[in-house]
């Protein structure tokens, strides 16, 4: 495990869980700078604990990175050239660059390298992933009230990518065309941002991400050319006018189908659910939202050379 904060606590539970429950795997160490949390950990886990985790490379077969998303890519690249199988928390990384570094080369060492997009599970639950129609028009929003957390980002990468990860799962096909507009609360990233996508095929995605709302909404609605499917995560329900049934929302343990799915791909050699290509197309329509929206660091030039 790289990181001791909340999400490190909650991969390092579902990892305990599953040594106690298959003996699959061993939750053998936790790795973060800060003393405190890791002597917390430590505690917690009765495992091993470090502050550097590049004292755990070559010394681990799976690792967890659950550190802040900027230092994602240097983390991952250096465990998958250790030989690791890296599940690392979103987003992938924070560039284009770094992540088509990473894709090509966690399939050059033939190491698994997947992505904490664990809705997509919830999603696979209610089977509208395996429909085969596309939606023709889908609108996500997803809002909560300020939290401090992950603002080392925007929150396109903090939070919207889950919802790009859904779309470009539900829409086959590349984005034709970006608007966007945000705005900076507590700076320097954008901390609400609105969104439309257009596909190449034609349809049209429109997103509406805030980490500083006064109340928590979080749902989804996809316009079929039979029917509507509208899903609210909150109040966990499904409305469905289209003739394909669907299942009800069950939230289950996405994180605990993540990390063991992990695990086993990384015993089979095969592909876990989210693969790094997935991870790294969200990845890029999320960096060509902010900078969209007018409040990226990065440069439209930059961003054009990019994509040329």
């Amino acid at each position: 495990m790289i990181g001791a904060g909340v999400f490190g606590h909650h991969h390092a539970t579902k990892y305990k869980a599953l040594s106690q429950a298959t003996k699959d795997v061993e939750l053998f160490a936790i790795a973060d700078p800060n003393p405190d949390m890791l002597a917390k950990a430590k505690a917690h886990y009765g495992c091993k604990a470090m502050t550097d985790w590049r004292d755990l490379l070559g010394k681990v077969d799976l690792v967890s990175v659950c550190s802040p998303a900027v230092t994602h890519a240097e983390i991952v690249r250096a465990f998958l050239n250790a030989g690791a199988h890296v599940l690392v928390e979103k987003p992938i990384a924070t560039t284009q660059e770094e992540a088509a570094e990473l894709v090509a080369l966690s399939r050059t060492v033939g190491r698994v390298l997947t992505v904490g997009h664990q809705e997509r599970f919830v999603f696979a639950r209610t089977g509208l992933l395996d429909l085969s129609e596309t939606p023709r028009e889908i609108t996500c929003w997803r809002q909560g009230p300020w939290t401090g957390r992950g603002d080392d980002v925007s929150v396109v990468l903090d939070l919207m990518i889950h919802d790009l990860d859904l779309v470009h799962t539900l829409v086959p096909g590349a984005v034709s065309d970006v608007r966007a507009e945000g705005l900076i609360e507590y700076g320097p990233h954008a901390d609400e941002v609105f969104a439309i996508l257009t596909f190449e095929n034609g349809a049209i995605a429109k997103l509406e991400t805030s980490r500083i709302a006064t109340e928590r909404k979080r749902g989804l609605r996809a316009v079929y050319a039979d029917g509507v499917v509208e899903i609210d995560f909150l109040t966990r329900t499904v409305t469905n006018t289209t003739p394909r049934p669907l299942g009800a929302l069950e939230m289950g343990d996405p994180l605990g189908e993540s990390v063991a799915g992990f695990v086993a791909a990384a015993k089979a050699g095969t592909d876990a659910l989210v693969t790094p290509e997935q991870a790294a197309q969200a990845l890029d329509t999320a960096l060509w939202i902010e900078e969209a929206s007018g409040v990226s660091v990065r440069s439209a030039q930059t961003r054009i050379a990019a994509r040329r």
